[in-house]
């Protein structure tokens, strides 16, 4: 019966003790790496976002050379219609919410991408003597928002929300 015992202490194993500090230890681990998972996440959105404004810039250049260097027929259907991949509808990562020449000038346009995600909206605007401007944020509101009917763009667009996608004083 003694030797019974003596077997008993010899036998080793993990107290409860030990086994909490290591479920505690993996408990923050998961707190720290499951916020940095979905912010990747959100960029990767807006990654998205941005490559599909930079190939409706591309597709909207190639629409004024066709044109005789005219703007005019821009449109979110022309930019699909030259670019299949150009998605001009939500529920795909991105989508391109506006594009048109600006009022008035058939040399100048704007061509906004919105990540369906997360509502970030990314804009390419080409001025009358060829600048190009990058401008972002979160979703434009008030009476200078974008529709999808691309009909509501009535000046410089206003953005709300936090700073989103790499901007940096809106723009990118």
């Amino acid at each position: 019966m003694l030797h019974k015992l003596r077997q008993a202490q010899d036998e080793r194993g993990f107290t409860i003790i030990e086994l909490l500090v290591v479920i505690l230890i993996i408990g923050i681990l998961a707190a720290i790496a499951i916020p940095a998972f979905l912010n990747q996440r959100t960029k990767a959105y807006d990654a998205s976002a941005k490559e599909l404004v930079r190939t409706a810039e591309t597709t909207a250049e190639t629409i004024a050379n066709d044109s005789n260097g005219s703007y005019s027929t821009l449109s979110r259907t022309t930019l699909n219609s030259i670019e299949s991949t150009i998605q001009t509808s939500a529920g795909n990562s991105a989508w391109i919410s506006a594009a048109s020449a600006f009022p008035g000038s058939n040399s100048s346009y704007y061509v906004v991408a919105t990540a369906n995600n997360t509502g970030d909206q990314f804009e390419i605007e080409r001025s009358a003597n060829g600048q190009l401007a990058r401008l972002c944020g979160g979703p434009a509101t008030g009476a200078n928002a974008w529709s999808p009917q691309e009909s509501s763009y009535s000046s410089t667009p206003s953005y709300s929300g936090p700073v989103v996608g790499g901007c940096a004083n809106g723009s990118w």
